[in-house]
């Protein structure tokens, strides 16, 4: 189970049930939010769906503890294109 939540207009705080529970700080820029998702989805969905997609493909213990949402194409290039299509 996720649990995002804003902790000011740029950031958000992941919770992830474990085992083990972990949280993330992410970090989010609005032109970023708004190449993504072209305002059809919040910000918190934004995140949520991309934990969903980073979890697929690693542990949460894996996953950064603080982070720009950005950076996850350097590491799965297949990411925006993923996502996208995830929002619809």
């Amino acid at each position: 189970m996720l649990q995002v939540t804003r902790l000011d207009s740029r950031t958000f705080e992941v919770r992830v049930d474990g085992p083990p529970p972990t949280t993330h700080t992410v970090h989010l820029a609005p032109e970023y939010h708004r190449k993504l998702t072209g305002g059809r989805a919040s910000e918190e969905t934004l995140i949520t769906r991309s934990f969903e997609f980073l979890l697929v493909r690693e542990s949460n213990t894996s996953i950064l503890r603080d982070f720009d949402l950005q950076v996850i194409g350097q590491y799965f290039p297949e990411y925006e294109n993923e996502i996208l299509e995830r929002l619809g």
